[in-house]
């Protein structure tokens, strides 16, 4: 033992005088520095019992990190067989430190092994000798016999405490989901929109027992990372592994919440500006209703009203998603701003249709062009209209059919409305007739008139009318125009055909013959029928009495 010890004390006092007088001997060499302070080479951990106690950096007198590493754990291990009770001390070398284990060189702390760390060379070297300190004194608990048996009884009364909990975890989930049908029904009505049910109840008590289930999971898992970090941090062996544990549950915990307080400035700021939006909104509202009295504005209606407070409403409220979207939180991250530049191609790219209807229903609103109950004819189709819509105009036709309008189409082509020319409710009807020139016109309008007189449905006031809108080569062109009531039972279709099938009735009493669609020449006999065969099989007779 005495010769082992004077050879460590010859070795130390060797690598004394080298470190001292090799700046001497290399004074003209541009190496002299690095030679004493180390050169950078691949990093290799000292750990001794599971505890990193130093990173060793630099190429230290020819010795590279491993080698440094593996010769100090072997002096550190050999110096720890010896005796449990060691003194662990840093000694200056010039601008290096040696960490000296109970008389005996353990290792060298160079500038550059504390580089990395932005640390001085001696806090590193000061933390390496507290780490070495704590290797010790664990070196010392894991001879203990009574401190192992301790470090068992603590394990095995956190084992317990631990299946007391998941049991208790388990008897709370139990309880709430036998509560949950109770509060679900006495609390169901307020899960109503109106009369309807917002949610299934069946479907809902689903969603919460899984949710109750996933929460109890995530308490038993965290319980378990809880006892194994414990139970692990009682031995000296695996002490590090249970720091470790803590440590990283630590860093989450400290993630989180210093996550939701950075958030709860901008959640703040971004309630304010929803909760401003909401106020201003409501308050729009209120003054663009009494603005819609008559006599105030000519272009704000009954009609137009709620379109406007829609589209003030909606203004509103991007203008403050605007001013709220910095305050979000996650707002400035790259896969908020992708996302966000994702979700504004695809409305760039599929919304022009889109916008282009929208902009046509505004026009149809804000001109008035079309309202609900007008009949109007767009192109080839005529109706009644049922509903004027942002992006369609739904019609409904005199044979029951509901036509569905895209609104550019109606911006885009001529509309014919029958509904606006009337005096009072009602919708306009005509129709085109066709007389040769050899019958009185004024006997063509008495008998028109009088077809439209026998019409249910057709108003006599205002008196209906004829007009004669074209001489053309064979025949005069006579148009019948009268006014209907909405309020009869009968749709358009029925009632034009009503209206044909009663000039046809008059025309043939006085025996004028129709000269539509084409005239070639003059018949032998008129082409009209006479009464008595008006009524010809398969028809029947109508029920005069």
């Amino acid at each position: 033992m005495g010769m082992k010890r004077r050879l460590g004390r010859a070795a130390w006092l060797m690598l004394l005088i080298h470190l001292l007088f090799s700046p001497l001997l290399h004074a003209g060499t541009p190496q002299a520095g690095p030679e004493i302070e180390g050169v950078i080479a691949e990093p290799a951990p000292l750990t001794v019992i599971n505890r990193t106690v130093l990173v060793f950096r630099a190429t230290l007198l020819g010795e590279t990190p491993k080698v440094r590493a593996q010769r100090a754990k072997k002096v550190i291990e050999e110096t720890l067989q010896e005796t449990n009770d060691l003194e662990v001390r840093v000694d200056p070398i010039l601008r290096s430190y040696l960490v000296l284990l109970g008389g005996r060189r353990a290792f060298i702390v160079t500038p550059l092994d504390a580089a990395a760390d932005n640390i001085t060379t001696g806090e590193a070297a000061e933390q390496a000798a507290e780490n070495l300190r704590l290797v010790v004194e664990e070196t010392r608990q894991a001879r203990s016999l009574r401190f192992l048996l301790t470090a068992i009884g603590y394990s095995a009364a956190a084992t317990l405490v631990f299946f007391m909990l998941v049991k208790a975890a388990g008897y709370c989930r139990r309880k709430l989901l036998g509560l949950l049908p109770k509060l679900m029904g006495k609390h169901s009505e307020r899960l109503k929109v109106g009369h309807t049910q917002l949610f299934d109840l069946q479907n809902l008590y689903y969603l919460i027992d899984r949710s109750l289930w996933l929460l109890y999971w995530l308490v038993v898992l965290l319980f378990c990372y809880q006892w194994l970090g414990f139970v692990l941090s009682q031995f000296p062996y695996t002490r590090s592994w249970g720091e470790s544990l803590n440590i990283h549950l630590m860093a989450l915990l400290n993630y989180l919440i210093s996550g939701i307080l950075r958030a709860m400035p901008g959640l703040a700021v971004a309630l304010s500006i929803f909760f401003i939006a909401r106020g201003i909104s409501a308050f729009s509202k209120r003054v663009l209703r009494r603005m819609a009295r008559p006599g105030t504005l000519k272009w704000l209606t009954a009609e137009t009203l709620q379109p406007t407070m829609r589209l003030t409403s909606l203004a509103i409220w991007l203008f403050a998603l605007v001013m709220a979207y910095p305050y979000l939180p996650g707002s400035g991250t790259d896969a908020f701003k992708g996302l966000s530049v994702l979700l504004g191609l695809m409305i760039s790219l599929g919304a022009t249709s889109v916008i282009g209807q929208g902009a046509a229903g505004l026009i149809l609103t804000y001109t008035r062009t079309l309202r609900a109950g007008e009949f109007v004819r767009v192109g080839d189709h005529e109706g009644t209209v049922t509903e004027v819509g942002m992006f369609t105009t739904t019609i409904r036709t005199g044979l029951g059919e509901v036509l569905t309008l895209p609104n550019s189409m109606i911006t885009g082509s001529v509309t014919k409305n029958y509904s606006r020319i009337v005096q009072g409710p009602g919708y306009v009807v005509d129709t085109v007739v066709t007389i040769g020139y050899d019958t009185p016109w004024r006997q063509v309008e008495a008998m028109l008139l009088e077809a439209a007189r026998r019409t249910d449905g057709v108003l006599q006031t205002p008196t209906p009318q004829v007009f004669q809108t074209a001489l053309s080569d064979f025949y005069p062109e006579y148009r019948l125009v009268a006014q209907a009531i909405p309020s009869e039972p009968r749709p358009r279709a029925q009632l034009l055909s009503l209206l044909h099938a009663n000039i046809q009735d008059v025309f043939n009493e006085y025996g004028v013959q129709i000269m539509s669609p084409h005239y070639l020449g003059d018949p032998e006999q008129p082409k009209w029928v006479p009464k008595e065969q008006w009524h010809a099989a398969p028809s029947k007779p109508e029920n005069t009495g």
